[in-house]
Parts: structure tokens; sequence; C-alpha cells
């Protein structure tokens, strides 16, 4: 039985720029702030791929999109592929998961065209076992634990985040602002929250590994009150986008029609006010991790417990006149990530900050190393374990960050019909370096930004001779990325007459 403890918390859709720690005008987190002072912050994080699913496919595989293939909230992950869970149980811990892990079943896996696993995508990860599993689709513990305390809950459970009718003062505000009729004390946050304290409060001793995905602060933008009207949408600055919708959008397709299917609201204040709801119900969430680690405190873990925070992907929240997570935009894939080593090798590190790139694969590798467990050979991810204990970067880490998105649809054929492009063509790869970024389209198309005068990414510059040397570079640099991390499960695998040859190769 392993004698150290992990807790690996998730948090969904939270920028990597909304931190105080990170130096945000606006936005207060006093609980991660603490806890990033206890270990290391990763300031230059990048989520490899969106949504949710893909996203956290990845982080629990330790795979880029490439390689896992579930490219879609609903596009199976297939059951071969190693994970953290199933790692963490072969190292005889027993994973147990509070949340979700959004993981589509692998079809061939399932005989009974009737199970109702085909039918959703919100399924958990193989090798966790449950605690509570609380989906955006499986409220129901929560629901019950309400009744427990009074509160009516309707029959279409979507009710719960509608704003307060006729809340003092909504009808000078934006729609966002009224708080949902769940007091802050028992929303779903909070009762994750307390199933995991009494979780822990059962388990005494070492030995333990939970991870523990908040729903939050992804939609629906409603904070319950006492966090509705904690920023002022005034407050904050101005969006990242060009003045000119039109103009902004007209360098691809792809942004062209993402603006109707996930634009942010064109009303300046409807779209400041779900950003300063967005922010509410991030004060929200640091506010129950706080509590989730006072618990850990009370318990005397704390000194035995290997804490990791990050999110699956960013929201745009405005940014590009646009909400959600999607694209190339660094607002949807830039996402906080802090490890706290408790162990005293680690006591000199503790409270910096890492500026090299790291990506949501290098997760995976870096608790299977804190555990004692061999990283599956085809994880694309490092371990972050030498800027935990050296406080260096290895001379080999990688200058860049690379993440993928797939906007094909085979259920409403979005390819086709809004983009004019064949399903295999709705693909694109990004890789980002401290000044470039470029952007390369499964239809032969690109984008490039120069983002050392263009820091946000709003002029493409592919078209400009100037650039063309520069794009070819980057051009070649993804195409080596691509190679470099081909799937090689048995790729170091021979058979001989001298029998079975194993090659691992240590860099990734």
């Amino acid at each position: 039985m392993p004698a150290s403890n992990v807790l690996f918390i998730t948090v969904d859709q939270w920028r990597g720029d909304c931190l105080s720690a990170g130096g945000h005008p606006v936005v207060r987190t006093p609980n991660l702030d603490a806890l990033a002072a206890r270990g290391v912050r990763f300031a230059n994080h990048w989520s490899v791929t969106a949504p949710c699913g893909p996203s956290r496919a990845s982080l629990l595989t330790g795979r880029y999109l490439m390689n896992h293939r579930s490219v879609h909230n609903g596009t199976p992950l297939d059951d071969g592929i190693d994970n953290l869970a199933r790692v963490a149980r072969a190292a005889g811990f027993d994973p147990t998961l509070f949340g979700y892990t959004d993981t589509t079943v692998d079809v061939r896996r399932v005989a009974d065209p009737d199970d109702p696993r085909l039918r959703d995508y919100e399924g958990v990860l193989p090798g966790f076992r449950v605690g509570t599993l609380l989906t955006g689709g499986r409220l129901d513990p929560w629901l019950r634990w309400l009744e427990r305390h009074g509160i009516d809950v309707p029959a279409d459970p979507e009710r719960l985040f509608d704003g307060i009718a006729d809340y003092p003062g909504a009808d000078d505000r934006a729609p966002s602002w009224a708080p949902g009729p769940v007091p802050a004390a028992l929303t779903e946050t909070a009762f994750l929250t307390e199933e995991v304290c009494r979780w822990l409060d059962r388990r005494g001793g070492d030995g333990w590994f939970a991870h523990v995905s908040y729903l939050r602060p992804h939609p629906p933008y409603r904070a319950p009150e006492g966090y509705h009207d904690r920023y002022d949408p005034d407050d904050g600055e101005p969006f990242r986008r060009l003045d000119d919708r039109d103009e902004e959008t007209s360098v691809h397709r792809l942004h062209a029609a993402a603006v109707h299917i996930t634009g942010c609201d064109p009303d300046e204040a409807v779209a400041r006010q779900v950003r300063a709801t967005y922010w509410g119900n991030m004060a929200e969430v640091d506010d129950r991790i706080g509590e989730l680690l006072a618990h850990l405190d009370a318990l005397g873990a704390t000194d035995d417990t290997l804490i990791v925070l990050t999110s699956d992907h960013g929201d745009q929240m405005g940014d590009h006149w646009l909400v959600q997570k999607l694209g190339w935009w660094d607002e949807s894939f830039h996402v906080p990530l802090i490890v706290v080593d408790p162990r005293p090798d680690a006591d000199a590190t503790r409270g910096t900050v890492v500026d090299a790139f790291t990506e949501s694969v290098d997760v995976m590798p870096t608790i299977c190393e804190w555990i004692g467990a061999e990283v599956p050979v085809a994880v694309d991810g490092r371990s972050l374990g030498p800027f935990l204990h050296d406080g260096a970067a290895p001379a080999d880490w990688r200058d860049a960050a690379h993440w993928q998105w797939d906007f094909g649809d085979p259920d409403e054929h979005l390819a086709e019909d809004v983009y004019g492009l064949t399903m295999e063509e709705c693909r694109l790869d990004v890789i980002r370096t401290a000044t470039e970024k470029y952007v390369r389209f499964g239809d032969g198309s690109s984008l490039y930004f120069d983002l050392a005068s263009d820091p946000y990414g709003l002029r493409d510059l592919a078209t400009d001779p100037a650039t063309a040397g520069a794009q070819l570079a980057l051009a070649g640099d993804l195409l080596t990325w691509r190679q470099r991390h081909d799937d090689r499960t048995l790729t170091g695998h021979l058979v001989t007459p001298n029998g079975l040859v194993v090659r691992r190769d240590a860099r990734r």
C-alpha cells in the first residue's frame, strides 16, 4: 500500500490569466494564491486541446489529441489506451473520482445496442472508483442533497441556474447579474467539497488518491448570491479584440462561422457582465477549494499529500468576440497549473513561478513519477519533477506550446454545411512560441501572428511576404513535433532471434 496521498483537482473552463497571483488586475483568488505559495506555479501552462472530453482525455492519458483521437465530446476513447487511473491502481492506490471525466465508452466494447452508455458522453474513465459522480447531465446526487436541505427542486433542474425572478436591482442590470435561487452554501460546488471532505474523514491514514473535478466556472454563467455582484462589470481590461467584429472575423472561415455559434453578446455591457459573473464563479470555487485544503490540514494529511490543481481549458470570455473554448486563441488554451510536492527536497522551490512552456500532457507523467509508477511509453508529456526539485528546466525542454482542435461534426454536418470543408479538413494544429504563433488547418490554409508586436493575435500576417521565412520555419517545427510524437506504443519493441528487445527513449 502506498505511504502517501494524491489530491488531483481540476476546475472547468478556468483561464490561466485569471489568478491574482499571476497579476490579474481584478480577479482575487486568495486560496489558490496560498496554494501556489506552498508549491510551484506554472505560469506558461497550456491545454493541448478542447473541449471538455478531449482535453480531459489528454490530461488523463498524457497523449496529444492526434494520438488518443477522442476529438469531441462523444467521441469514444480507445479502451486500450493506458491512463492515470489505471496506472495509479496498478501502483497500489484506489483512485476515486469526485465529479466527472467526460469519457465516452469505447463502443467496440459494448455489445448491447440499448446500453445507456451509447447515449451519454459523460462516462467515467476506466480505472476510477466513483466516489460521487456529478456531471452536467447527472446532477441527481446534488439534487437529492438540496431536497434534504429543504430546497424545492424543479422538474427541470436547469431552472436552478436561472436568475431569481424580480431580484432587487436586476431590472437595471444585464441578464447574467441576478443570482441563482440556490444559496452559496448549497451549490453543486459546495456539495462536491462536502462529499470529498466526508470521504477523507472516512479514509484515515495514507495511501489515498482523489481526483476532484469541479464543474465551475463552466457555464451556465450564473453565480450564487454573494458572488453574483462580487465584481463590477465596468472593471477589468478592454476585451482583446478589434473594434470592428466583421474585420476580425474575416481572417478565416472558422472565425466567421464561430461568431454566430459561440459568439459573445455584441452589447458591451452585457458581455462585461457575463465576464464579471464568470469571475464571481471563480471566487466561489476558490473559496470551496480553500475549505477543502483547510480540511486536509485539519486531518494532518497535508505534509503527506501531492496536490495538483489545473483546468481542462479556458474560456474566450468576450475576447475575439467569442465565448466558450475553441480555435487557435490563447484564451481557450492557457490554463493554470499549481503543483505542491510535500517532500523536503522540494522546499527550495516553494513559491516559485515557472515561465517555461508546459502542457497538460505533462501532468500524468508528473504524478506517475511521484507515486513511483512507470510512465507508459506512449505518453507524450514529460514529468515536471525537475522544476519542482531543481528549479530549472532540463536543457532539452520544449520552447513552444502545441495544441490541436477538431471542429468537424459527424452528427450535424457542420463541416460541410457551415465551413464548406470535409470533416477530415476540420482540424487545426498550433505552435506557439514566446513571440510567434502559427496555425495550420486541415485544408492547407494557415495563419501567422507576430506576438511580439501583436500579443493578442489580432492581425494575421500569413500573406505578408516578409513573414514567409518565419512561417516556413514554424511549419517545419510543427512537422517535426508531429513526427516525434507519432504513437509509439509498440515501436520500441523488436522481436529478434535472441528474444524481445525493448527500448525506451527518455526524450519526448
